[in-house]
């Protein structure tokens, strides 16, 4: 309209990367992803900053049968984006969820999720950095709920052969101190992807931004524009020993089993090929910590559950 903006409007089904997908993203290792039924307006000047709003229905997915949405399930929210500055990037968000879709009133959620990240792309030669603050309150079930995620990304990518990139990252999601009380305290990633910087998440996904502390390293290489290597270490802790590990279903709730989860080491190889093709393999080994080894999680888990674990997986991807 003579503005010089742009605007795009989507509806119908549809997925979605926003932001840095920690709370809405497209799950592109998983064999099914995060789909939505709604719209999706945004509008924008060039790549200087973007507004984007949306109100959805989340997509239900079964197993035996064709997938469906409910009413009952309401997701909406808006995302502003600004790069006028590229040493200092800047999101802001709000986003609601009203979830009412089992019958269990113990399982409703109604979230407000607010919160905003800064920072620097990664450059040759360049330092880099990403903040990232997520708070969210409301209701689950009949209790009240207020949770946060923190998240500190800095790193540097060295100007010399194969561009070697090296980041340091921390990430700090609640839990619920006292489980059972009138306050709920567990972080809700929403519809976030947690394999670009926790694990592979497909048939082992064991780490969720929920209950967690977790410092940790990667680096990442590229010998030529077409391979990829990358390296990764991470450190596991719950972030309150009362509540649950995640989504295992696993609960001491004295405590006594503490807060020790172990830690990993990652090893992935990317080969793209052409721009329809790429190969990814990689490996995973987990160190356990001693909060398997307590007599309140081992009853809870199959006999050898603390035992580290090793997970190996190799994939193609064809883009059509």
């Amino acid at each position: 309209m003579g503005t010089g903006l742009r605007t795009d409007f989507h509806f119908g089904r549809m997925t979605m990367d926003v932001g840095n997908r920690r709370l809405i993203g497209r799950n592109d290792f998983r064999n099914t992803t995060n789909s939505f039924d709604g719209f999706d307006w945004q509008i924008s000047q060039d790549k200087t900053w973007r507004l984007r709003a949306f109100v959805l229905e989340p997509v239900i997915r079964h197993e035996e049968r064709l997938d469906t949405q409910s009413n009952k399930s309401i997701f909406w929210g808006t995302y502003f984006e600004s790069k006028h500055f590229p040493w200092f990037q800047m999101d802001a968000y709000y986003l609601g969820l009203n979830d009412r879709r089992v019958a269990n009133v113990a399982n409703h959620r109604t979230y407000s999720t607010f919160g905003g990240r800064l920072f620097k792309d990664p450059k040759p030669g360049e330092p880099e950095y990403e903040i990232e603050t997520t708070w969210q309150i409301g209701t689950r079930g009949m209790t009240d709920h207020f949770a946060y995620l923190q998240h500190v990304g800095l790193g540097y990518t060295f100007n010399l052969r194969w561009t070697p990139r090296l980041i340091f990252q921390y990430d700090y999601a609640s839990g619920d101190r006292q489980p059972g009380d009138s306050q709920d305290g567990s972080f809700d990633t929403l519809f976030g992807s947690r394999n670009f910087e926790y694990t592979r998440t497909s048939i082992w996904g064991p780490f969720s931004r929920t209950n967690l502390i977790s410092p940790g390293w990667r680096v990442i290489v590229t010998p030529t524009p077409s391979l990829t290597f990358e390296v990764k270490h991470r450190v596991w802790y719950l972030a309150q020993s009362k509540d649950f590990f995640g989504s295992s279903g696993l609960r001491d709730p004295t405590g006594n089993a503490g807060t020790s989860l172990g830690q990993d080491v990652e090893l992935r190889a990317l080969w793209v090929i052409n721009a329809n093709l790429d190969f990814e393999a990689g490996y995973d080994h987990w160190f356990k910590g001693s909060y398997f080894d307590s007599p309140a999680i081992l009853a809870q888990m199959p006999t050898g559950g603390n035992k580290d674990s090793d997970y190996f997986y190799a994939s193609v991807r064809v883009r059509l």
